[in-house]
């Protein structure tokens, strides 16, 4: 079965951080750009933080940036979304997606966001940032 798996949300306290793993089962991941998105109760989803998958090039939100960092291990077929300093609106369901040798900028901004030429979508894990 080709699947996207999302793991790594809860709850934690503003300023924590977490780890966010998508691992990849029946493809790998090599040629596929990988995005992060989030959608939080009654907002559109946007898109967190992509990464290419030739040239390891990224792009992150601006309200993310300096505070996340996405990375990719092929080896283990899985991609990571370190999320340090988090605030209450970072509030959300995060997906990853795929799309094959997407770039990365079209991917988070317009392509994710409106589920435009996606392969493969995650079913999302659950991010609470609250006191």
């Amino acid at each position: 079965q080709l699947q996207l798996v999302e793991s790594g949300g809860g709850l934690v306290q503003p300023g924590g951080s977490l780890r966010l793993s998508c691992a990849a089962s029946g493809f790998t991941l090599d040629y596929y750009a990988i995005g992060w998105f989030r959608q939080a109760p009654g907002k559109e989803r946007e898109g967190v933080s992509c990464i290419s998958s030739s040239d390891g090039s990224t792009y992150y939100a601006d309200s993310v940036k300096g505070r996340f960092t996405i990375s990719r291990d092929n080896a283990k077929n899985t991609v990571y979304l370190q999320m340090n300093s988090l605030k209450p609106e970072d509030t959300a369901v995060y997906y990853c997606a795929a799309v094959f040798s997407a770039p990365v900028q079209a991917m988070c901004v317009m392509w994710g966001p409106r589920n435009y030429d996606i392969d493969y979508w995650g079913k999302g894990t659950l991010v609470t940032v609250s006191s």
